[in-house]
């Protein structure tokens, strides 16, 4: 009991992705480079949707709460990361480590729920247009958008408390690049089958459910877009949802294989590259994705680059 004390109480050690100095090298400024260019894609897209007022509808209400949980996701996890690169120690204390679980899981169900209520949305947008501004008054975004974020902040306080009462007398070497759930499983000298079975429900509930909500809406949306007599007409409509398609199926995906795969498939490796799609790749594409179809994010952007560059000059 005394060991198993001194090890929570001295922190842990992650890992890391290699400990090769090449490697490290290399790790250090692919990361540093999508850090920066999460900050600044989601930065512009929150910038954008602020000064258009054409883009202050309730699909980009959504999509700025999605850039703002980006940048939040990607704070949390690479800059501990390209740290832990630098000095090669990977040394974080026990509530540095409960933080950042808590925080990270906060963020990861949200933008579950999240993407969820933005097919909502569209379908409400293309299947019940007359009627879209009443369905989706700003009331209900709110509403939407708060109880998401309070479902998630209890979801992950549960976690977090059940994951650091387990006893760590193994070892307090965490073969992850940052605190995540399952890694901290491995470490129990005790059987963690409470935390497992809250997880996979957490999961069911959470994921599971958003991911089945948002494939009823887009049949229903599919179903509409096919009744559509103009191929131009069907296209318009398609595209509008194609940018939402490709963030769900890479999202849901990734996060799914990480908390639903049976206790006998866990890879250290595979699990890194897997957390490494949605807290670093994901973040990065999401406002990419959603800005290249869109004339009106891209021009607000333009216009942002264009003043600044004169007053620059001026």
């Amino acid at each position: 009991m005394n060991e198993t004390n001194q090890t929570a109480e001295n922190g842990f050690t992650l890992l890391g992705l290699s400990t090769i100095p090449y490697l490290q090298a290399i790790f250090f400024s692919l990361f540093l480079a999508m850090y920066v260019a999460t900050l600044v894609g989601n930065t512009l897209l929150i910038v954008a949707v602020r000064l258009n007022t054409q883009l202050q509808t309730p699909m980009y209400f959504f999509l700025s709460n999605l850039a703002f949980i980006d940048i939040c996701f990607s704070s949390t996890v690479i800059p501990q990361l390209l740290a832990n690169t630098l000095v090669d120690d990977g040394k974080i204390s026990l509530l540095g480590c409960a933080t950042q679980m808590f925080i990270s899981l906060v963020l990861g169900a949200t933008e579950c729920l999240l993407l969820a209520v933005m097919s909502f949305d569209r379908y409400a947008a293309i299947c019940k247009p007359l009627h879209y501004n009443v369905i989706m008054n700003r009331k209900l975004c709110i509403s939407l958008t708060t109880g998401c974020w309070t479902v998630c902040i209890i979801n992950s306080c549960v976690h977090v408390v059940l994951t650091f009462k387990l006893p760590f007398c193994r070892s307090h070497h965490v073969n992850h690049f940052f605190c995540e759930g399952p890694p901290f499983f491995r470490m129990s000298c005790s059987d963690p089958l409470i935390n497992e079975i809250a997880m996979y429900v957490s999961v069911v509930v959470i994921v599971t459910c958003s991911f089945l909500l948002t494939l009823v809406s887009y049949i229903h949306i599919i179903s509409t877009i096919l009744n559509i007599h103009s191929s131009d007409g069907r296209h318009k409509v398609f595209s509008t949802c194609a940018s939402h398609l490709i963030v769900v199926s890479l999202y849901y995906t990734t996060i799914m294989s990480m908390y639903l795969q049976p206790h006998s498939a866990y890879s250290p490796k595979t699990d890194k590259d897997i957390s490494l799609l949605y807290t670093t790749v994901t973040p990065m594409l999401n406002p990419i994705v959603y800005s290249i179809r869109n004339k009106l994010v891209k021009g607000t952007i333009q216009r942002i680059f264009t003043r600044h560059i004169f007053i620059h000059n001026y």
